[in-house]
């Protein structure tokens, strides 16, 4: 392998550019892009740019990047990036199957806790490195990626040498990366504080404004103590949360808000635009993640036999607004609370 690594990223979304993207602009690896038509048109005409969430922003011209539409075209990467929703994780599995080499490296940037594990069936002998991305990023249209919330992208990573090539061409482009030797414990964390993806989804509401509604805050407190006693009841200790912890969470969204914004402005740092990625599906018509978030908990739920009414419920509402194909019901905190509450016929 030469010093200079060829990245594939599978599913280049708003994570996949801009990961991506911070690449290309560094000049760190020769990057391929695989997406959809819509966007590679768009990255075409404009370029990409990529802003952290300090307002650094680079610009990488059209000519510089390579963005195409089918998979085998990360054929001879040394590492793929795999950005695609937890759905799509099986179908890209086999499609990459006939493409990489054996010693390529696969980096699953992706939602849920059971991607690497879909990966590794389904690319056996193939290194799968598990991640956790703890920030978020918001597409602004023109070939913009925009950080929008602070955090780390967590990687497993052992003694493989090609995997700990990647995780350090990650962190010289710019990105803040922690490797870990068992992520477990993170993962779960991070499906935890997703939960709240859901009520971004269905409310439309941005993520600074969830934090600082105590209508909105009282539901995400309810998500998370329900998981939380699932997680006890399945044998589960997830890892703390910047630190703090994950315990606290519920206690935390039930302080006064003025309380909670110096406690949220302290853990982490928050765009105005902020948004979560599940209600950027619902707003573009695609199915979302809820089955792999919520739902791992109803599934973690039924396997310890204690309930999870509330992430159940939750589960239901987003596919009832996918079923509509409408975007976002943009229902207000005590409307949802009431869905979520009310008596099941």
């Amino acid at each position: 392998m030469s010093d200079r690594l060829s990245i594939g990223v599978v599913g280049a979304g708003a994570i996949g550019c801009y990961v991506g993207g911070m690449l290309v602009a560094a000049d760190i690896a020769d990057v391929v892009f695989v997406g959809r038509p819509r966007l590679a048109a768009e990255v075409a005409a404009h370029g990409l740019t990529v802003r952290d969430l300090a307002g650094n922003t680079r610009t990488i011209a059209p000519a510089r990047i390579r963005f195409e539409t089918e998979i085998s075209r990360v054929a001879g990467c040394d590492a793929v990036l795999c950005c695609v929703k937890s759905a799509q994780t099986e179908e890209v599995a086999r499609a990459l199957a006939p493409v990489l080499a054996p010693d390529a490296v696969v980096l699953s940037l992706q939602n849920g806790v059971r991607n690497a594990e879909v990966l590794r069936a389904g690319l056996p002998g193939r290194t799968i490195v598990p991640a956790v991305v703890s920030f978020n990023v918001v597409p602004h249209g023109d070939g913009v990626f925009h950080q929008t919330t602070s955090g780390p992208l967590m990687l497993e990573i052992g003694d493989q040498g090609r995997a700990r090539a990647v995780a350090r061409a990650l962190a010289a482009a710019g990105l803040d990366v922690v490797v870990r030797a068992d992520l477990g414990p993170d993962q779960w964390t991070k499906l935890v504080v997703n939960l709240n993806n859901a009520v971004s989804a269905l409310s439309g509401a941005p993520t600074r404004e969830l934090l600082l509604s105590p209508g909105y805050r009282r539901i995400i407190a309810a998500l998370v103590d329900e998981a939380l006693a699932v997680l006890r009841a399945a044998g589960i200790r997830p890892a703390p949360l910047r630190g703090v912890p994950l315990r606290l969470m519920p206690k935390v969204m039930r302080l006064p808000t003025p309380l909670v914004r110096l406690v949220t402005r302290s853990q982490m740092k928050v765009d105005p635009e902020a948004r979560s990625s599940m209600w950027q599906d619902l707003t573009q018509r695609r199915a979302t993640e809820v089955e792999h978030l919520n739902g791992e908990i109803v599934r973690l739920a039924g396997e310890a036999g204690v309930p999870a009414p509330i992430n159940r419920r939750m589960v239901d509402l987003v596919h009832e607004a996918e079923s509509r194909g409408a975007g976002s019901p943009g229902l207000d905190a005590e409307a949802l609370w009431s869905r979520l509450t009310a008596p099941v016929a």
